[in-house]
C-alpha cells in the first residue's frame, strides 16, 4: 500500500469521524488541533484523525498496526508531529518507512513518541526545572528524549541531536495527552 494511498483513506476517515465527533455533546476546553475539536472523552486515535494536521501521522499509526495499542486504556503521552514535520522527511524515505517490510522500524520510530504516562506540559517543566534544566524521558519504543524549556516552551531533543519544539501542549485524551510537536523524532542510528 503506497502513502498516497494510506493518505486518501485517513482523509475519508477524517471526514467521517469529523462529522461525528461535531455531533458529539462533549463539551471540552481542549484547544483545536488541526482545524478540529479535540473531546476530553475519547482516545489518542478517535481525535488524532480529526487533525488535519496529523494525517500522516495518523496514515504511518495505521501502517505500523498501532491503531489498538493507541486507542487502548494507556495512559499515554504522545508528542504528535504534524504533516510539516512529516514533510521534513523525503517522499522517498517516507514511502519505504509506509512499507509492510518496514513495519518494525516504522513501530520503533512511532513508539519514540510515546511515553507510558500521563504527562501534562506543567509536570514536565517541573521535571526539567528539578533536574536542573534538563530532564531524561524515557519513551515505549526505547528512545530516551532530553526534555528542556526554551522560555515557556518544551522541546525535546532525540538521541541523534534532532530538536522538536511542542506546539500545542496539553491536549486532553481519554487514555492520556497529546503534545503537538514539530519534527519527528528518531531512534539512535
Amino acid at each position: 500500500m503506497t502513502f498516497k494511498t494510506l493518505f486518501t483513506a485517513c482523509v475519508t476517515a477524517t471526514a467521517l469521524t469529523g462529522a461525528a465527533s461535531a455531533q458529539s455533546m462533549s463539551g471540552t476546553d481542549n484547544p483545536m488541533v488541526g482545524g478540529a475539536a479535540m473531546f476530553a472523552d475519547k482516545t489518542i486515535v478517535e481525535n488524532a484523525v480529526n487533525s488535519a494536521d496529523h494525517t500522516t501521522l495518523v496514515a504511518a499509526v495505521k501502517a505500523a498496526g498501532l491503531v489498538d495499542t493507541l486507542m487502548g486504556e494507556g495512559p499515554f503521552t504522545v508528542f504528535a508531529p504534524t504533516n510539516a514535520a512529516f514533510d521534513r522527511i523525503s517522499d522517498e524515505s517516507l514511502n519505504a518507512l509506509l512499507q509492510p517490510e518496514a513495519k518494525a522500524q516504522l513501530t520503533q520510530i512511532l513508539t519514540c513518541h510515546v511515553v507510558a504516562t500521563n504527562a501534562m506540559s506543567d509536570a514536565i517543566a517541573g521535571m526539567i526545572a528539578d533536574d536542573g534544566g534538563m530532564h531524561p524521558v524515557p519513551t515505549v519504543g526505547g528512545c530516551t528524549l532530553q526534555a528542556e524549556m526554551s522560555g515557556d516552551t518544551i522541546t525535546l531533543t532525540d538521541e541523534n541531536g534532532r530538536e522538536a519544539t511542542v506546539t500545542i501542549a496539553d491536549v486532553r485524551q481519554s487514555n492520556g495527552v497529546i503534545h503537538v510537536i514539530d519534527r519527528v523524532l528518531l531512534p539512535a542510528q
